[in-house]
């Protein structure tokens, strides 16, 4: 999520970023809830400020024996005040950050402002692409003729665009992982095992969340849960 300072600072350049990615985004919406939010804030303040004051002033009248019965009223009236203007900035706080939240990063300045693939640039190349005396077939057609992948048991189990792999496809598959494992903590790197499940705060913090919640898997609880977890942790691996 990007700095709310630096955003209010270029926030001009952040239009343009929308309009160049063709991403809809409410800038009126987010300067009528900034806007509003530093005023509630300002005049919080300065009726804390009053607050203040009077707990200096309320013990000093008292001890002069002055009767301090209506500034106790002004200062109940001022304190009510305050509660109200802290929930109305906090719903404005709460409203900024969900903004925020959809606001994409700025690309950076050198790449091409286009709308479709036909406006990217080729920066280098390297090599020559494979010229082949037969028609070239994809790697998944090739993977599953061989076995090795079956994309339809996984839809069932996970939806598209996921994979099972078998035989030697999962041996590659995790000879791959050990591989790039090794490589990177040979070259200095620590190898780290995070857990599986993470929460929310987590996943919004590195960018998943709001923007892909739809594509994330729901943990369900209850005990008809835990008995699922159970029962699929005994299951025999299928020969």
């Amino acid at each position: 999520m990007h700095d709310l300072g630096y955003f209010r600072e270029h926030l001009a350049e952040f239009e343009q970023m929308a309009a160049n990615r063709g991403v809809a985004i409410d800038f009126a919406a987010f300067r009528a809830i900034d806007q509003e939010r530093r005023e509630r804030i300002t005049a919080a303040e300065r009726l804390k400020a009053q607050r203040n004051k009077a707990s200096e002033e309320i013990p000093r009248r008292k001890k002069a024996g002055e009767d301090v019965s209506s500034l106790l009223a002004e200062m109940k009236q001022v304190s009510e005040e305050i509660k109200l203007a802290d929930e109305r900035i906090a719903e404005l706080d709460a409203k900024l950050s969900e903004f925020m939240l959809t606001v994409p990063n700025r690309p950076h300045s050198s790449v091409p402002v286009g709308h479709d693939a036909a406006a990217n640039v080729e920066v280098r190349r390297w090599g020559a692409p494979p010229k082949f005396n037969f028609k070239a077939r994809p790697h998944w057609e090739i993977a599953e003729n061989a076995g090795i992948l079956d994309f339809q048991r996984a839809a069932k189990m996970s939806g598209a665009r996921f994979a099972i792999y078998r035989g030697l496809g999962a041996r590659l598959e995790r000879a791959l992982a050990a591989f790039f494992l090794d490589m990177h903590a040979a070259n200095g790197y620590t190898e780290i095992l995070p857990p599986f499940i993470v929460n929310s705060a987590a996943l919004t913090g590195v960018g998943q969340l709001p923007k892909f919640a739809a594509d994330m898997f729901p943990r369900r609880h209850g005990p008809l849960a835990d008995a699922d977890i159970r029962s699929r942790a005994h299951q025999p691996l299928s020969r």
